[in-house]
């Protein structure tokens, strides 16, 4: 009941507070490229649930997935690729599908910012394990579903500590061990490290 008031608060602090960005960045996503500002996709949550995740466009409008499904079949078999700057990741912003905005707004995580009303609705938190894609399932284990176990959130273990990560495994382990001891001191931390970690990893995972 704590961390639901919590996130109430936060998120609805947040986005009057945030309103004018919002606003801007919203203008500045349709003025960059033809398609809608708000990107929809269906995402695992809480007890395996389905339900609708906001977030800024940040490609093009009507792109596949396969980039992305690649990115993840080699996070799970433990497999980086160079990026030009010399950073090893699983999965980079230097992909053809993202638009010039698209790359500041994964960069600083602004694109996540309309997450705000899915924790409002009560489907994320403020913290939790990132929202799984349902198709990611396919490459689970029996003791990674505990992560639904908790809700889904804006920032959480893996968003802060991914740098720590050699695969998929190591990702959903810091999941998992949240959501089998989740509490709002741990939380906070969490909250408190989440700027430090964008700064720090920005440029991909």
């Amino acid at each position: 009941m704590l961390k639901r008031v919590i996130d109430i608060c936060l998120s609805a602090v947040a986005l009057i507070v945030l309103l004018p960005l919002l606003a801007i960045v919203a203008l500045l996503v349709r003025i960059d490229s033809s398609g809608p500002a708000l990107f929809r996709q269906e995402r695992i949550g809480k007890g395996r649930k389905q339900f609708t995740v906001f977030k800024f466009r940040t490609m093009h409008h009507n792109v596949d997935d396969r980039l992305h499904r690649e990115a993840i079949e080699r996070a799970a078999n433990g497999v980086r690729t160079e990026m030009s700057n010399g950073k090893r990741v699983f999965k980079s912003n230097e992909d053809p599908r993202i638009t010039s905005i698209g790359k500041f707004l994964r960069a600083s995580c602004l694109d996540e910012l309309p997450q705000l009303f899915n924790v409002l609705r009560g489907e994320m938190s403020i913290v939790g394990p990132r929202p799984a894609l349902g198709w990611e399932l396919a490459y689970y284990k029996d003791w990674h579903l505990r992560r639904f176990d908790v809700k889904p959130g804006l920032t959480g273990p893996w968003q802060v500590h991914r740098a720590e990560a050699e695969n998929l495994d190591d990702m959903l382990r810091m999941d998992v061990e949240y959501s089998d001891s989740p509490s709002v001191w741990q939380d906070l931390r969490l909250i408190a490290l989440t700027v430090p970690a964008i700064v720090r990893e920005r440029g991909g995972f």
